[in-house]
């Protein structure tokens, strides 16, 4: 069992990275029932995948499990679910000593958070985390959000969490596709700062994605870590740290919303296209060399994840794709901020970037890989 904890001062909390951890969540969460009652937030697939684990251990540990199951997918990130969760709760009587569970993907992870946000002004929630992209992501950090029709988590909140119990044994029950999405934010971290664990990534990438523990476990495990010391130095993104943590998101957050925020494009998907793009504008605009561009494309390509316009289904051009950028969370004073590189593992925040330079390149970078 690994401990990782996140320094925030009195929002501290500790990450729990353990094979099997979900088998003995009752021991673990019991201290968080009142009552001896724990609500459990979930998704008709995690339901049926991993409820009947976590209920056997909150059982034995005399915890009573209240469910409240939801529609799996991204669509459930919105006002229509937010409001079901909120009446659920309120009528399940949660007070703001208790603590809501949170079982699930991104998309569960992100709506509690926030609903637990703003119910009776704030109660606690728990993260049990059951996707990759959850685990080594979404799950740490405290940033809680719904989409909306302008874009994806421009309604939301910093909100952290008291808990977060990653057990990568769920991952056992995930389709692929939905692991090798996650599997574009462990490789972020290499990309962002680590250029060693890039090399570790392309070394262990296909153990990963087969189900290999180890491999599952060291790489959930360096990536919290790298996660929580960015968000113990830069909670709110105020000092333009944790803003690296965005590398491939504003071009993936364009992609989803082209694609309709929908099982077209995954997020994780979005993200890996996003980072392509990113290191291959890098390059255009001579930051950094084309080699590590077409390093960062070929892993992403070999692993099965999108790495162009093309693979991530879309077919927008450079100015629509642009259009849905203008609605990112992180304009400021008309200016968009872009995750660039000056080679792997050296991301950086670059506020000068031209919008119409980048719709020249994403057509001519259609247009070079159509």
């Amino acid at each position: 069992m690994a401990i990782v904890p996140v320094a925030l001062g009195a929002r501290s909390y500790d990450i729990i990275v353990e094979q099997g951890a979900l088998d003995r969540a009752g021991d673990i969460l019991a201290p968080y029932a009142r009552k001896g009652r724990l609500v459990v937030v979930t998704d008709a697939h995690v339901a049926a995948a991993q409820l009947p684990r976590l209920d056997a251990s909150l059982r034995a540990a005399n915890v009573t499990l209240e469910p409240i199951i939801l529609p799996p997918g991204e669509q459930t990130k919105s006002w229509r679910h937010l409001e079901q969760l909120l009446d659920a709760l309120l009528a399940l009587e949660i007070e703001r000593g208790d603590h809501v569970v949170a079982l699930g993907g991104g998309v569960i992870g992100d709506l509690v958070g926030f609903a637990a946000s703003i119910l009776k002004r704030g109660c606690h929630f728990i993260q049990v985390p059951t996707t990759l992209l959850a685990q080594v992501d979404s799950s740490v950090g405290g940033k809680t959000a719904i989409n909306t029709a302008a874009g994806k988590n421009l309604i939301g909140s910093f909100y952290q969490p008291t808990l977060v119990l990653i057990d990568p044994s769920t991952l056992d029950s995930l389709p692929p596709r939905e692991t090798r999405a996650g599997y574009a934010e462990v490789v972020k971290y290499g990309l962002i700062d680590d250029p060693d664990f890039f090399g570790w990534c392309e070394a262990n990438a296909q153990a990963l994605l087969a189900g290999d523990p180890d491999a599952r476990t060291i790489a959930i495990e360096r990536s919290v870590r790298a996660k929580a010391a960015i968000v113990a130095d830069d909670e709110r993104e105020t000092s333009g740290r944790r803003a690296l943590l965005n590398l491939g998101h504003t071009f993936g957050h364009a992609l989803e919303a082209d694609t309709g925020f929908c099982d077209t494009l995954l997020h994780g998907e979005g993200v890996a296209a996003g980072m392509a793009l990113a290191f291959r504008y890098s390059a255009r605009l001579g930051l950094c060399a084309q080699s590590d561009a077409d390093r960062v494309t070929a892993h992403l390509k070999a692993v099965g994840l999108p790495h162009n316009l093309a693979t991530a289904h879309v077919t927008a051009d450079g100015a629509a794709l642009v259009g849905h950028m203008l609605h990112d969370k992180k304009m400021a004073a008309g200016t968009l901020p872009f995750l660039l590189a000056r080679g792997i593992g050296q991301t950086f925040l670059s506020k000068d970037v031209v919008l119409d330079d980048v719709a020249a390149f994403l057509d001519a970078d259609h247009a070079a890989t159509a």
